[in-house]
């Protein structure tokens, strides 16, 4: 490979890490990782029976995916 080639490559990586962290950066700065449906659950699921009820649903969901995996063949 030539030499600028090689240099051209090296430039438009850089470039594109460069604005990748920018990315990041401003995505912290504005927020878009906070979690704010943690705290609303938190208030939600206080006592230990709506946290159980909770779980029980999750396991409800998670089983009945679970069963129309098994029910689903596909077509040959």
């Amino acid at each position: 490979m030539s030499e600028s080639v090689i240099i051209l490559m090296i430039g438009v990586s850089t470039f594109l890490g460069a604005l990748g962290l920018i990315g990041l950066l401003w995505a912290v700065k504005s927020g878009q990782f906070d979690d704010e449906s943690k705290f609303i659950d938190a208030t939600r699921y206080d006592n230990e029976e709506d946290l159980r009820d909770a779980v029980m649903m999750d396991e409800k969901k998670r089983a009945r995916k679970e069963k129309k995996e098994r029910e689903y063949s596909p077509p040959d």
